[in-house]
């Protein structure tokens, strides 16, 4: 027979799929001879067989349970549903991955209407044994059968205000059998007239299944989401022997860390409560005490915790959380793990650990979760301002940091404000975006949409920009012309001020303080360690001076990806682009690009300087042309004017460039087919502004040219001759040398499937998997976001496949063309340029692809650096 449950002791620290997190430590735990109330494991194929058999628990799995539910009896002397001496039992989840707080937890369970007055007689307190009752009936009800626990609140808040008492603490026995009588009238209601279960055998496979059904739930779902945990992986449930903090002034229960899980400082840091069980210190229904305050009322308890929680740290070679119960003068260890901590406390605490002999440089670098060094990057609010904060509503985290300021509707308005007054701090509020909001939003400190996804114009050119953005805000009525919108039961309008959290989603109400990031020496340590493991090169995408500045200081290796339309949005090109749209004629729209190469080649020359020889990826236009042109009247008329045309014919002229589908339209590299002349004053400004810089400053500089949106060769080998047929007059002209590559962006699944075609044209290849993503599954990032949410309640996706690559359909898409394409060229350089350049996971399917580098935002470097260091390590471990 298959076994589904262990003992502690038949259990080990390597068992973690088979037992979770918890129940893989408990059992090593109890190997170290540590004090851990006995228990056993439901493992983790036990839930999946679960949810395999329509959510029933298997007979041989139920014949298992309570055979170790006999030996647990033995090993305490007491028996489960006793009348008068019986054996309580926690049961709680434990997944593979620690998931704090996102499944559920029973305690007490084992009691009822008899047993508990045998359990007030054998304890000799009969204030203990009905608070441990009602706790019970109240946590049962909550998890297993759903019954809000607000109800029971209520209730509990009642009784105590006709009490006249504080705290739960000061109920007597009597207090405590009103509320059980109560508690149970609330559940006889909420279940259609069922009275509270009496059958401890029942209440435990009650509770066993509701531990399995919490791995469902949205909340759940959401975690795993956002942590890359898979749904099949199910979790483990642990049912072990109570002991209790709520028996007296010699008991108490808490939680500590063997460091500060926000600063990585070395010492111990917890909190704990006396007279108390697990639920009030995570519950806030009173205020702990330090852990310190435990060396006062229990020295000798204090002595021993503090040895143990050492040995644990030196046993796992991490910080550990702990949580541990003192029953009548005796210490209890509950669990331990390897403590959640922040980006800056993880970065010291893997740093010391290598400095203490403890773990190797590369371990260090292992340790490290690389999505979570954003936080150490970006700006974050004030701690003890934040207490003070108002949730107003929370949405997508789509750019992390923080920011507060004033609120405005327009680009304009948040460009106006910032250049009127340097100092001012705007918060940029609109529907959507759009790419003539670029100004505005560089100009912001934050930004908030009510439509958009993780992957949106807004969120993708936010984290571009280091900007702190909020997307897809729901809940927000806007009404854009009035400038004012509601949200949280407030009405805001433009001046009012707001707060935004990009790293956590929360909108706040009003200006709370931010501070800024610093960043200690620690982080460099970290990222020379990951500099040193990984093979993969990490580029950034970058379309500005600034942004390649930044870049470049968080260890970006060069520039992947340079979108050169972002530079003709700003004010004084806008023009110049339009005019060459509208121009009727080949001669008008050279004389508009003539004017616009100025401003192109001083971008590209003010890059390569910023870059010091590194090398950088130029992306030829590429959105379809109606994006640059006017919406408003006003700048339809000031268009018309200084074109010499009349209002009519502008809006036919963008009326005719209305694109059904742009994502399939008029773009990328059918532009150049259909305008060469665009190709040609790309060329003239990349190829003069790499030898001027070059003959300047000295630096050896390879221009690379990429046509997007490639899907055949002999397309890509018609724009590839008007570049090098301008290329090679720019270099005759100049009496220059210079080398230069071509070549393409993928991003069509066709262009993969053909990829060795194509190879025999283009000497690198670039992933852009935003648009590949679209094009294989045939949906729209911007609109996607209105079915994702059913598609992950179905189980249908797991993740959002623009923010974490889909491995199985993109991903194979992708190393075939890898394949495919070296097979012709075998020297074929290829990266990734997509928003999953940025994603750990993603970045790991690169490396096992073979591709050369990956490029992300400026902000992400640093991830991506980790992320492709853990990926190499990982591989040599294997």
């Amino acid at each position: 027979m298959r076994k589904w449950v262990y003992k502690f002791h038949e259990g080990n620290a390597d068992m973690r799929e088979l037992l979770g997190g918890k129940g893989a430590n408990l059992a090593e735990m109890t190997n170290l001879g540590m004090p851990i109330p006995q228990g056993f494991t439901i493992t983790t194929e036990a839930c999946t067989d679960y949810y395999a058999n329509e959510e029933q628990i298997r007979g041989e799995i139920q014949t298992q349970i309570f055979e170790a539910v006999g030996w647990l009896e033995q090993v305490n002397g007491k028996k489960f549903g006793d009348n008068a001496n019986p054996l309580l039992v926690s049961v709680r989840s434990g997944a593979r991955a620690s998931m704090p707080g996102m499944m559920d937890t029973i305690l007490n369970l084992g009691l009822n209407d008899e047993a508990v007055e045998g359990f007030a007689e054998k304890t000799g307190n009969p204030r203990f044994a009905y608070d441990s009752y009602r706790r019970f009936i109240q946590m049962f009800s909550d998890v297993v059968m759903e019954v809000p626990k607000s109800y029971f609140e209520k209730i509990i808040d009642e009784v105590k205000t006709d009490k006249k008492i504080k705290y739960d603490t000061e109920l007597t026995a009597e207090d405590l059998k009103e509320l059980i009588a109560r508690f149970k009238q609330v559940y006889r209601e909420a279940m259609d007239g069922k009275e509270f279960p009496q059958n401890p055998q029942e209440q435990l496979m009650e509770a066993v299944k509701a531990v399995f059904r919490s791995w469902n739930t949205p909340r759940a779902i959401t975690y795993r989401r956002m942590n890359d945990i898979p749904g099949d992986w199910g979790t483990a449930v642990n049912v072990q022997t109570m002991v209790f903090g709520n028996k007296g002034a010699t008991s108490g229960t808490g939680v500590a860390f063997t460091r500060n899980p926000s600063t990585g400082a070395k010492g111990i840091y917890g909190e704990y409560l006396i007279n108390a069980q697990g639920e009030d210190v995570v519950a806030g229904v009173r205020t702990p005490q330090p852990i310190t305050q435990l060396e006062q009322d229990m020295p000798e308890c204090y002595r021993e915790f503090i040895d143990l929680a050492m040995k644990l740290e030196d046993h796992y070679r991490d910080m550990q959380d702990m949580e541990f119960t003192i029953e009548e003068g005796k210490l209890y260890f509950l669990q331990t793990r390897n403590g959640k901590r922040t980006a800056q406390a993880a970065i010291r605490i893997a740093c010391d650990l290598v400095d203490e002999g403890k773990i190797t440089p590369q371990e260090a670098v292992l340790r490290i979760d690389a999505k979570s060094l954003d936080q150490v990057l970006h700006p974050t609010f004030d701690t003890e301002a934040l207490k003070a904060g108002e949730v107003i509503g929370e949405a997508l985290p789509a750019s992390p940091g923080a920011a507060a300021g004033k609120i405005v509707f327009t680009a304009e308005d948040a460009k106006r404000l910032v250049k009127e007054n340097k100092k001012e701090r705007v918060i940029l509020v609109r529907l959507e975006t759009s790419p003539e909001d670029i100004e505005g939003m560089h100009a912001a400190q934050g930004i908030l949409t009510v439509r958009g996804g993780m992957t949106s114009h807004a969120a993708v050119v936010a984290r571009g920009m280091g900007t702190c953005c909020v997307s897809g805000c729901g809940a927000i009525a806007i009404d854009e012309e009035a400038k004012e919108f509601t949200l949280g039961g407030y009405t805001f309008h433009e001046g009012d001020f707001i707060s935004l959290d990009g790293t956590t989603g929360k909108i706040y109400k009003g200006d709370i303080q931010t501070v800024e990031a610093t960043v200690s020496g620690n982080f460099g340590r970290i990222m020379e360690w990951a500099d040193e493991f990984r093979t993969l090169g990490v580029r950034t995408n970058a379309d500005t001076p600034a942004d390649t500045k930044k870049a470049v200081e968080l260890g970006a290796e060069g520039i992947g990806l340079c979108r050169t339309e972002h530079m003709f949005f700003e004010q004084d090109r806008i023009p110049k682009i339009r005019k060459m749209i509208l121009s009727k004629t080949v001669e008008g729209r050279v004389a508009a690009l003539d004017e616009l190469l100025v401003f192109q080649k001083a971008d590209f020359k003010a890059m390569y300087e910023a870059l010091e020889g590194r090398p950088m990826t130029v992306r030829y236009l590429d959105p379809p042309l109606h994006e640059f042109l006017p919406t408003e009247e006003e700048d339809i008329k000031a268009l018309a004017e200084d074109m010499h045309m009349t209002v009519e014919e502008i809006k036919e002229t963008c009326a005719a460039l209305h694109e059904f589908n742009p994502m399939m339209g008029h773009r990328g590299c059918r532009l150049a087919v259909t305008y060469p002349e665009i190709a040609r004053m790309q060329t003239r400004a990349v190829m003069e502004a790499a030898i001027e810089v070059h003959v300047e400053k000295g630096y050896d500089i390879v221009p690379e040219i990429m046509i997007p949106l490639v899907g055949e060769r002999k397309e890509l080998k018609f724009v590839k001759d008007v570049v090098v047929e301008t290329a090679e007059q720019v270099k005759a002209e100049k009496q220059s040398d210079i080398h230069y590559k071509i070549g393409t962006m993928i991003e069509i699944p066709r262009a993969a499937l053909l990829a060795d075609e194509i190879a025999q044209e283009a000497e690198f290849f670039s992933f852009g998997t935003n648009d590949l993503t679209q094009m294989t599954f045939g949906f729209s990032r911007d609109d996607a976001g209105k079915f994702l949410d059913s598609y992950y309640k179905s189980k249908i996706y797991e993740s959002d496949p623009f923010a974490r690559l889909d491995q199985n359909g993109v991903g194979q898409l992708v190393a075939m063309a890898v394949q495919k394409g070296r097979n012709t060229r075998p020297d074929l350089k290829c990266g990734i340029c997509g928003e999953h350049g940025g994603d750990p996971s993603s970045i790991a399917f690169c490396h096992k692809a073979g591709l050369n580098y990956v490029s992300c935002s400026p902000f992400r470097v640093p991830i991506a650096r980790i992320a492709a260091a853990q990926a190499a390590l990982s591989d040599t471990e294997k």
